[in-house]
């Protein structure tokens, strides 16, 4: 595809609109921010996405199409158990947010704003139909796991994305680097499958 200047224009304001929604949230954000970030005026922000909800939505389905569609068909995969499809959503899910690390600073502050519509509270409801979802249940049924299977849930998410919500304080404070960080979430992408096996076997 042939970089114009109008592809470049508009990169840089979905460039600034991630920048700026993760730093003040949706509501506390205007067209005004985001162009002055992206270094451009209002109108060209408004000749591509017409208003800041058009864009908020498209940055947050980007976001979301890419964190969920990979992992979907590994959930809903018949053929493999529920410790493999862990091992492969965890290292997806960590290799997509070392992209973007921002990101669930930028979930939570839509849901602290009291956005409930936001497409991941959407895809949630699709996973907790899954396959794995399923595993779980039928492990709580035989009586292998005894709690709910969406604690497990929560917990490997807990797992994944708290270092993230911690990383810049950490960083501040000068206990790693950004280097280290990423080499330590390289390591979890294998500790956090080995932690949940040891739950599922009751270790």
């Amino acid at each position: 595809m042939t970089i114009t200047a109008e592809t470049t224009t508009e990169e840089k304001i979905l460039n600034a609109a991630r920048s700026i929604f993760t730093k003040k949230g949706f509501l506390a954000t205007t067209v005004r921010d985001i162009a002055t970030e992206a270094n451009t005026n209002v109108a060209s922000v408004n000749y591509y996405f017409r208003s800041k909800e058009n864009l908020f939505a498209f940055i947050m389905d980007e976001t979301i199409k890419k964190l969920f569609d990979k992992v979907e068909p590994v959930l809903n995969d018949e053929t493999t158990t529920a410790i493999q499809k862990i091992e492969t959503c965890v290292g997806y899910y960590i290799d997509q947010l070392l992209e973007n690390p921002d990101f669930p600073f930028f979930m939570i502050n839509e849901v602290l704003a009291g956005q409930t519509n936001l497409p991941m509270v959407e895809k949630f409801k699709t996973l907790t139909n899954s396959v794995f979802a399923k595993q779980l249940y039928a492990m709580q049924a035989d009586g292998v796991i005894k709690f709910h299977p969406v604690n497990l849930m929560w917990n490997i998410t807990g797992m994944i994305v708290f270092p993230f919500l911690s990383r810049p304080k950490q960083l501040e404070a000068g206990y790693f680097n950004g280097a280290e960080f990423e080499a330590m979430m390289r390591e979890r992408k294998k500790l956090i499958p080995i932690w949940i096996g040891q739950i599922l076997k009751g270790e």
